[in-house]
This record gives structure tokens, sequence and C-alpha cells, in this order.
């Protein structure tokens, strides 16, 4: 039997490095990038647990739930860890990041979630970018949401540690990733003894076999299929122009957001500001006494397709989440995920305008 993803050639060292030359571009960045074969929660981690340790007095941004999780990982790897935590429906502010330098003045480490899918809300990095470089700290940035969505811009922002995922807004596989690591994160690694080495999690193991070594020999095996799925998907992008990609999915989030208010029934933008919205989902808060988990089950009973998901954990019973990111950034994603929520709560009784929300996400996606 065959089958067009068996029996493929080896993917090469030279088409591993093209490949990562490809997303260097996307970030318009003169960085070292890896591409690490796994979701993006290989880098994720293994960027703290490689910078950070028992010296480190890290500033922790928490928007959402991925924040929470550095937390946890630069707390197990012994730094000092200073939370700063703003309400889910907002966003973080470069004054917000000030004041905390200012009462601990000893930060020498940022980690911030560029934008979060789960909570519907972005974050102003570039802004956040000059607050960190006047304190001179390394910055952390979970683009993985983002990119492709937004700009990300390691090198413009001062973005020491800059990783991507291609699943959302790029519209391509989870099984692997991306970082952009500055010269000063290196230095950082480097002089830590805690970091991890002859481990999957070490970036050190493949700076040293890799990026040293003149990227000629794979360290070992790569993810053949999702390399290749990678690379196509950047190749898409370049194809379409990442400012049209980005164009998309602000659309999108503009009709969703202009939509949903027009629908009725009670729903309200989960993140207040408009400019404090993410444009990979938009989050909607369901009245009292409606259960978000069952307006969303019932929406999708008529298409089991549609983009649409109940919050995380407790925000299950109050936060509709319409992703529209990828392929979904589009008008009938969004028109058919507005459609299929006001008929789950006119099903409650509640009143809803379908005709409103269509023509309000229309005008909003123009």
């Amino acid at each position: 039997m065959t089958h067009p993803f068996l029996d493929l050639p080896p993917l090469g060292a030279e088409r591993f490095a093209a490949i990562e030359d490809g997303v260097a571009r996307l970030l318009d960045t003169r960085q070292d990038v890896l591409i690490t074969q796994g979701e993006a929660l290989l880098p994720l981690e293994g960027a703290i647990r490689s910078a950070a340790g028992p010296g480190t007095v890290a500033l922790n941004v928490i928007t959402g739930p991925y924040g929470q999780t550095f937390g946890d990982w630069l707390r197990d790897a012994g730094a000092t860890v200073h939370d700063l935590a703003v309400p889910f429906h907002t966003a973080v502010t470069a004054e917000r990041i000030r004041e905390a330098f200012a009462e601990h003045p000893e930060i020498d480490f940022v980690s911030l979630v560029h934008a979060e899918a789960a909570t519907g809300n972005t974050n102003p990095v570039a802004e956040i970018g000059e607050a960190v470089r006047e304190q001179g700290a390394l910055f952390y940035l979970d683009a993985v949401a983002s990119v492709g969505a937004e700009p990300v811009l390691p090198d413009a922002w001062g973005v020491d540690l800059c990783v991507i995922g291609a699943q959302k807004a790029m519209g391509g596989p989870a099984g692997v990733s991306a970082i952009s690591v500055s010269e000063r994160a290196w230095a950082r690694m480097a002089a830590n003894p805690g970091a991890p080495r002859r481990s999957y999690l070490s970036l050190l193991d493949w700076k040293e076999r890799w990026i040293d070594a003149g990227r000629r020999a794979l360290p070992h095996a790569p993810a053949q299929l999702e390399m290749l799925a990678l690379e196509a998907c950047l190749e898409r992008i370049e194809s379409e122009g990442l400012r049209t990609v980005m164009d998309r999915h602000a659309r999108a989030a503009r009709a969703a957001r202009a939509g949903a208010v027009a629908l009725g029934g009670g729903l309200e933008p989960y993140v207040h500001r408009e400019r404090d919205a993410a444009p990979v989902a938009t989050t909607l808060r369901v009245p009292s006494g409606v259960v978000a988990s069952e307006v969303v089950a019932r929406a999708l009973r008529s298409d089991p397709a549609l983009p649409l998901a109940a919050g995380g954990g407790a925000l299950a019973k109050e936060m509709i989440r319409l992703n529209h990111y990828g392929r979904d950034a589009t008008p009938g994603a969004v028109q058919g995920s507005l459609a299929a929520l006001g008929a789950a709560l006119a099903e409650r009784g509640l009143t809803v305008d379908p005709a409103a929300a269509r023509r309000a996400a229309e005008d909003a996606w123009r």
C-alpha cells in the first residue's frame, strides 16, 4: 500500500535550516531561530528552565491561564517570582510594568503572553518592551496565539525569547514550534548551572550541536510530516502576504464583536475594551442564569465544525469563545457561529435579533 505521507525521503539539514529561515522572515528577526520538535509547551518550558534559576528575580504577568503556568515553572526553577495579575477582561499596561519595576528594582526577567486565546485579550507588547528595556531585564514572550494574527517583532520590541506555534492564526501544524533567542538570552542560559542539558528541554544542546555546528547535521531525526506542514504553512502566508493574513484576523474580530453585540440575548463582550481584544478569538459573557457550556453545546448541534467553545475550567459557566483564527478567519465562520448562538439562545427563551447580528458583522468586516 502506498500513501503520499509514507516512505518519504529523509528531511535533510539544509531543508530544515531553510524552514527555520522562513520562520525568521515571518518574525523579521536576526536572532537565532530554533524549530523545536514538539508542541509549543516544549520551548515555552525549555526557555524558562534554561534562562531562569535560583538567582533570577522574575516579573510574571498573568492575563490568562498560561501566565499562571509560567509562574509555576519559574518557581520550580528556583526563581523568586513577583506575579502581576490583571483581570482577564483587560490587558496589562506598560505603566503597570514600570510600577512593578519601581517596587522590585531587582527584577531581571519578565514573562508575558502576547495574546491569550483562552480569555480573548491581547497585550501591548511594543510598549511593554520599552519598559522592559529600560529595566534591562530579559524579556520572554509567548506569541503562540498572536503570530499571524497581529505583528510579532522580537527585534523591534526587545524580546529575548519569543515562542511561536503554527496551530492557530498561521493555520499550520501543532506538532512543531519555534523560538527566537537573543545573544543575551544565550548568555543567560550558559551562565545558569541549572539549565537543562542532555535533555529534550535543552535549548543549549540544540545551540551547540546545531547552530554552532553550522546547521549542517541534525542532532536527531526531525518530525518530518510536521516540518513539511510548517514549510507549507509559511509558504502559504508568504504567498497571501502577512499583512493580508493579519487584516483577515482583524476583520474577523471586529465582525464577531459587532455581531455579538447586535445579536442580543444578553451576550456581552468579555473583554471590555475593543483595543484589548485579541484578533484570534472573541470571548463573550452570557447573561445571569445561563450556562455558557450549555449554549455552546446547543449551538454545535447544528454544525459541530463551528469554531465555538466554552471557556475553560470555571469560565465554562460564564464564557463563550468564538475562535476566528487560521481558516476560520472568514466571514462565513463568524456569521455561522453567530447564527448558531442566536438559535441556541432563542431556545432558552431569550430575545435575539439574528438579522441585526448579520448586518452588524457584515458592516464591521468592510
